[in-house]
């Protein structure tokens, strides 16, 4: 499967002058809603990252996604391994679970997002989950933006990722764009403006 082509078909591979969740700048962003927004193509791509995360052997009781970037891609993929789903969201900025969701203890729990960065979201919806009594046994996203080494490949972790290195991260493919502080963007230099296109205002 090559993931780079299905999110240039569906327009999600983006190319400007983007500010990144992390608050960093870069030329290429990946919008995600825009792959999951096709029913046939989410499946297609989730069930691919379930076939990968099957051949692990990692028993799996519930997929939980942040909200609102990893609901879909969670979904999608806890149908595919045939366990339920759930979601943790911020309120007044902090990452709970709401809505009559419960985890029990000892609950095999794996963390989904559409696309990790460095994993800053998906370690605080761990952390929630961990709190709760559940364990989290693995994290997976669609798409891994290199700052992280995902299973079956050998990426040097960068000094931003926030993911644990004992627990096994599954994702389809890496992207791995240039990326600048705010202070040193060469696009800001030049004048330009950058964008915000993803779900987070702040």
């Amino acid at each position: 499967m090559n993931v780079e082509e299905i999110y240039k078909e569906a327009n999600a591979l983006l190319e400007g002058h983007f500010i990144l969740s992390s608050g960093n700048h870069s030329n290429r962003y990946l919008q995600s809603a825009k792959v999951l927004e096709e029913p046939k193509r989410a499946e297609k791509l989730a069930s691919a990252l379930a076939d990968i995360i099957k051949k692990s052997d990692i028993e799996i009781d519930t997929v939980c996604a942040p909200a609102l970037g990893g609901i879909l891609a969670g979904y999608e993929l806890a149908r595919a391994l045939g366990v339920r789903s759930i979601f943790v969201e911020r309120k007044e900025g902090q990452m709970e679970l709401r809505r009559g969701f419960e985890v029990k203890n000892g609950e095999r729990v794996l963390i989904c997002e559409d696309i990790i960065t460095t994993g800053g979201s998906a370690m605080e919806a761990s952390k929630i989950i961990e709190e709760l009594g559940a364990k989290v046994v693995a994290f997976a996203s669609l798409a891994n933006r290199g700052f992280c080494r995902r299973e079956g490949t050998d990426i040097t972790p960068k000094e931003e990722c926030k993911l644990p290195s004992n627990i096994p991260f599954f994702a389809l493919a890496d992207f791995t764009f240039e990326m600048f502080t705010p202070n040193e963007c060469p696009m800001c230099k030049e004048g330009s403006v950058a964008i915000k296109p993803g779900s987070r205002s702040s």
